[in-house]
């Protein structure tokens, strides 16, 4: 059996995995495990030539990586019926694993399951159960089952790093693909409104592909990562970070773009049509800083069987109380919410020219 691994910080896992991959050198059959306190070890079938490394070494028992979480289980004598119970799918952000765990398990379950996924992910060192999302302020629920319980970590993705605490802020695993959207889109020297940053999901991206990004974030612990952030990728000069609520926001200058990424945004509403309530304000602070003419990126949550015509509706009937003139809307789904519900965007293009 091959028995190459590089030595990499443990700090810089996600990106050395990412390069790796990309080189076509990780070996995905062998587990990833400690070297030391601050570093480990990558499985690789060759010499990297692009990804650099601490140290080329030859592992004494390598340890080859079983098929899933049920393996994992089963070695600790779980039944048929409990593996197929057990969760499905989780995320991994940085080195702390994220995963919602199904009513009616117990603590010790929960552990169980915990230290199983900890095996899976030799990089993680934490596992946290999400409870939920309360409020504007997005401020999460976790619970630690397994690990260290440190749950402060860096997660890379795209190039791009976010330092965060996910026991103080949120972090949706499920937008990745957003995010590299809005770095995708922006042009050098636009000027941008970021009206729910968080630690800066899209603010990053964005000024990473060029753009002059003002970022308003109301929840203090993310406002502090998110102005972290700007230097740790090296854009603090492209990102100005505001702590406030974004409705009260004034620019100085129209801007040309604006991001809500808020999925509240047009008004809650679920798949049974409760929280149906019509808000606008959130809307109307865009409108103010576009100053006639630009780009809206609108998140909205929906029926599935009603998307995108009823979040297009409810959009329109905003402009028009405004009196803003709406050229295009172009919807896409960005994940799925929740049963029933899809979390959609709206690319919406404002000219009262």
């Amino acid at each position: 059996m091959n028995a190459l691994a590089v030595v990499v910080p443990k700090a810089e896992t996600e990106a050395k995995l990412d390069s790796l991959d990309a080189e076509g050198v990780y070996d995905d059959a062998r587990k990833i495990r400690e070297h030391d306190a601050d570093r480990i070890e990558l499985p690789v079938l060759a010499e990297p030539r692009a990804t650099t490394f601490d140290a080329l070494i030859e592992q004494d028992d390598p340890a080859v990586r079983t098929a899933g979480l049920d393996d994992y289980l089963r070695e600790r004598g779980w039944d048929e019926d409990a593996v197929a119970n057990a969760p499905s799918s989780w995320a991994v952000v940085g080195d702390v694993v994220l995963v919602a765990f199904p009513d009616g398990y117990d603590e010790a379950e929960r552990a169980a399951i915990g230290e199983a996924l900890l095996d899976l992910h030799g990089e993680a060192e934490t596992v946290l159960a999400r409870e939920g999302i309360a409020g504007e302020a997005r401020e999460p629920d976790v619970t630690v089952v397994a690990g260290s319980g440190d749950t402060e970590t860096i997660h890379t993705e795209h190039g791009t790093k976010y330092a965060l605490d996910l026991a103080d802020v949120m972090f949706a695993p499920g937008n990745q693909a957003e995010r590299a959207r809005m770095g995708a889109v922006v042009t050098e020297g636009e000027r941008v409104l970021d009206m729910f940053a968080g630690v800066g999901y899209f603010a990053l991206p964005m000024a990473r592909g060029g753009a002059d990004v003002v970022a308003v974030e109301q929840n203090p612990a993310a406002f502090r990562y998110l102005a972290e952030n700007a230097q740790l990728n090296g854009v603090a000069d492209r990102v100005e970070c505001v702590l406030g609520d974004c409705r009260e926001y004034a620019s100085d200058e129209p801007v040309d773009r604006v991001v809500m990424g808020y999925y509240d945004s047009l008004g809650g509403y679920g798949a049974d049509g409760e929280n149906d309530d019509h808000r606008s304000d959130y809307l109307a602070a865009a409108f103010d800083a576009l100053d006639g003419a630009g780009t809206i990126h609108v998140h909205t949550t929906c029926p599935e069987g009603q998307y995108p015509e009823r979040s297009v509706e409810r959009l329109h009937a905003i402009a028009d109380e405004y009196g803003v003139a709406v050229a295009s809307v172009e919807p896409r789904v960005v994940k799925s919410h929740s049963e029933g519900v899809v979390h959609g965007v709206l690319d919406t293009v404002i000219d009262d020219g």
